[in-house]
């Protein structure tokens, strides 16, 4: 039996310590402040009362609380329990005056907080501490604890009863923080009420304490209380006594203090993912905190999913935005984070969020790459990023990390070092990798299938299902970083040498011999149109590719029937079409070769190598990158077997990794937040694509609710340049075309694009690529250079302008316009 624990110990979960410890516990394994201290268990509560246990319930089920109250009185902690709980006290220090908490197994739950229904006692010695805790135990059943459960549907049985024990904070001030407003429920106001003395008075209602507002970083009200009474310790407990005159109307926090509170609360409200109700205190400015639970009295339905609230930084949703374009649900967010952290880990900085997850959509923080661009002295190579992740509107100026230049630099470089040395090595089983991975999948599909036992299926995790994705992410990682900055500097060289038509023709044909992975579904597609492939043979080869690939919760091509039926329907004759395409551009590619020989004859074999190592890390990216979606449908697999296993079936798909985990290993607590989850995904599901670039704090509802919304950037620090009316981008790959404008917002809406028009939409990926063929022009708002639109474009010779930022908003659906792919201009002919 487990007498004590620590106050961060890993166990201590809301069986084991109740809700007040469980949360207490998860607060100080998170590096928060919360004061030290231990947990008495569940365990010794059940120890204690297991003689006299039937006659409890049997007077609470006679509504008599004095009755239990003797019962608990009358019996002495048998001495094993005793003797450890004076030894945890005694490790605290000499003799620390500590606060004794009650924490119940019905306490601090969804919809219902148990707050003050049990009692606490403050600034308890060592000699007290021993009859405290038993009066902690049987306020388990008093009146006030009883009637609550019994109001809300708890069976007595079924509770059980821990204790928190933690030094006490001797504050000069305190009181509660709602990271939410309690009354509105608005999540972009977090509410302070503050009072002196400790937080008692506050708590109890005794004062009528300040109340400080902060929102968007910065206190927006202030009012302050007449502090009339504070509670302070006193020999053998605490005692209220009046407010001296000077200190009753004085605020009790500064701003600066007030934001730094604010900050903790987002902390807290980040770590439990839903508002909070805070409990702090604060001694010589120094701020801690001593209790967390969900707000309950504002009703509130749903979360808030925004790292926009966190600092300010310049987000974008260019690049991996494109490839993740949906609403995440939690457990493909838990599944792309950690992708991010193996593919991405080199560009990641310490104690700044690389990505974020705004609204449920993926968006990176660039004010990482700019911050970095600059210390370097590489500010003149910014271009480079904007080939990347799109262009910066004129005169944007972007938020930099907190970090001195020489701090950045000391950050940086041996992250540099620590890169390569990991890229070298992933490169060398690289080959492996990519001739095994199909196969590796499909064996670690068939385990999944096969596992009878949710514990079964954890372990499966554990041992094979993470370490083989975490090796796909590492090869993406390689692929992308082999070489140095080829895919960026190599295209910018060609440019300057034969300019932007033929700089994109020699850079086509990157599948070479083969086929490149950005294609795969338009050849599988032809293949299988053909009878070349039986539909099987698609599944396995191409089934894992499509428009919401990282979506776990959304089925991949390969299990869609109706899917694979729609696009041979659209595309027709697909292989031809791809084909044609492809052979009038491997023709444009020679010309342009012939020209660059006549113009620089003495450049062209060093040219020609230069362009093969471009090609190379394109097919290793493309490839790579193919083999870690082929992974997402393992990482799909894993999740629904999860949910045939334990019967909980799609609601797992909005619970995260570690949650999704600990119900597998017999925690059925985190399918609580499954509801709230549910509504909270449904409400941002329901919104439009937010804006391709964000600065600052962003409120997605709001933004949404405002005819006047900008799709391409949100500022908010209200410096965001004037929209305009004409489209312009990048030039994503050369011609001009004239047509028809088909304005489409989804892929699945593919087939109201006919042969010939011209695709205008917001951004596409690898599942819009059956609809390329059709198109005389694609037109998109999101993108760069180097992105999927541009890429397949170059390869099938197709005109496109990317990262227009607004040709959804200004072109009309069935408007003739004119593309130049090289200029990087859309041109409006006529209305229809």
């Amino acid at each position: 039996m487990k007498v004590v624990i620590p106050l961060d110990d890993t166990g201590a979960d809301l069986a084991t310590v109740g809700g007040k410890g469980a949360s207490l516990a998860t607060l100080a394994r998170a590096g928060l402040p919360v004061p030290g201290g231990f947990h008495i268990t569940t365990e010794a509560y059940r120890a204690f009362v297991a003689d006299f246990r039937e006659e409890t319930l049997a007077a609470a089920a006679a509504g008599d609380a004095e009755r239990i109250a003797a019962l608990f009185a009358g019996r002495e902690l048998p001495e094993p329990i005793a003797a450890e709980i004076r030894a945890a006290h005694a490790a605290l220090g000499d003799d620390v005056p500590v606060a004794v908490r009650s924490s119940a197994t019905a306490e601090d739950l969804p919809g219902m907080s148990f707050a003050g229904q049990q009692d606490s006692f403050l600034n308890v010695r060592a000699d007290e501490l021993l009859d405290a805790v038993k009066r902690c135990w049987a306020s388990l059943w008093n009146s006030r604890a009883i009637a609550y459960r019994e109001q809300n549907g708890v069976p007595h049985d079924d509770v059980a009863l821990a204790v928190v024990v933690q030094e006490l904070v001797d504050a000069d001030a305190a009181g509660v923080m709602f990271t939410a407003d309690p009354v509105t429920g608005a999540h972009d106001r977090t509410v302070i009420n503050a009072s002196w003395g400790l937080g008692e008075a506050v708590v109890g209602g005794h004062v009528i304490p300040d109340t400080v507002v902060v929102s968007g970083a910065a206190v927006v009200e202030e009012r302050t209380g007449d502090k009339t009474v504070m509670t302070v310790r006193a020999p053998g407990g605490t005692r209220e006594e009046p407010v001296p005159e000077d200190m009753r109307r004085a605020p009790v926090l500064s701003g600066a203090q007030a934001l730094a509170l604010a900050e903790l609360g987002a902390r807290v409200q980040a770590l439990y993912g839903t508002p909070m109700d805070v409990e702090w205190t604060m001694r010589a400015g120094t701020f801690a905190l001593v209790q967390a639970r969900p707000i309950t009295a504002s009703g509130s339905r749903v979360e808030e999913w925004n790292d926009s609230l966190k600092r300010d930084y310049l987000w974008t949703s260019g690049n991996l935005g494109e490839a993740i374009p949906d609403v995440m649900t939690p457990i493909t967010w838990s599944f792309v984070r950690l992708f991010i952290n193996e593919a991405m880990s080199a560009s990641a900085l310490p104690g700044f969020d690389l990505v974020g997850n705004i609204g449920g959509r993926f968006y990176m923080n660039l004010s990482i790459a700019v911050s970095v661009a600059r210390a370097l002295g590489m500010g003149s190579r910014l271009g480079a990023i904007e080939q990347v992740f799109g262009k910066l509107p004129p005169g944007l100026d972007v938020p930099p990390l907190e970090m001195s230049r020489w701090q950045i630099i000391t950050t940086v470089v041996p992250l540099a070092v620590r890169r390569r040395r990991r890229v070298r090595a992933s490169l060398g089983g690289m080959r492996a990798f990519l001739s095994t991975s199909l196969e590796r999948c499909e064996e670690l599909r068939a385990a999944i299938r096969s596992t009878s036992s949710a514990p079964e299926l954890a372990g499966l995790w554990s041992r094979a299902v993470e370490p083989h994705f975490r090796t796909a992410c590492r090869m993406l990682e390689a692929a992308g970083r082999q070489d140095g900055g080829t895919l960026v500097l190599t295209r910018g060289s060609l440019r300057k040498l034969v300019g932007e038509t033929d700089a994109d023709a020699i850079l086509t044909g990157a599948g070479g011999e083969g086929e490149l992975a950005s294609l795969g579904l338009i050849t599988g597609l032809g293949r299988l149109a053909s009878g070349e492939i039986t539909r099987e043979t698609f599944t396995r080869l191409y089934g894992h590719r499509g428009p919401h690939e990282f979506e776990v919760s959304v089925p991949r091509p390969g299990e869609d029937p109706a899917w694979i039926d729609a696009q041979l329907a659209g595309l027709r004759d697909t292989r031809a079409d791809a084909d044609v395409l492809l052979a009038r551009q491997r023709e444009a590619r020679e010309e342009a070769w012939a020209r660059f020989a006549r113009r620089h004859p003495r450049r062209e074999a060093g040219m020609r190598a230069r362009v093969a190592r471009w090609a190379g890390v394109v097919r290793d990216r493309e490839a790579t990158r193919s083999e870690v979606i082929r992974a997402f449908w393992v990482l799909r697999d894993f999740v629904l077997r999860a949910g045939e296993l334990t019967g909980h079936g799609d609601d797992l798909f909005h619970l995260y990794l570690d949650e999704l985990l600990a119900l597998l290993r017999g925690d059925a607590t985190p399918l609580e937040r499954v509801p709230v989850r549910r509504a909270t995904y449904e409400m941002y599901a329901a919104l439009p694509p937010y804006p391709t670039l964000i600065v600052g704090r962003f409120d997605p509802v709001r933004w949404a609710a405002d005819p006047g919304r900008r799709a391409d950037v949100h500022d908010a620090r209200g410096a965001v340049p004037p929209a305009v009316d004409t489209v312009t981008g990048f030039p994503g790959a050369p011609g001009v075309v004239e047509g028809v404008a088909r304005v489409i917002a989804r892929p699945e809406d593919g087939e109201r694009l006919q042969p010939g028009e011209i695709l205008v939409t917001t951004l596409t990926n690898v599942g819009w690529t059956p609809l390329f063929p059709r198109a005389a022009a694609v037109v998109t708002d999101v993108g760069a250079p180097l992105s999927h639109a541009s890429i397949v474009a170059r390869e099938l010779g197709i005109p496109a302008v990317v990262g227009t930022g607004n040709a959804t908003t200004r072109v009309r659906d069935g408007d003739r316009i004119r593309v130049d792919g090289a200029r990087g201009t859309v041109e409006l002919v006529g209305h229809p």
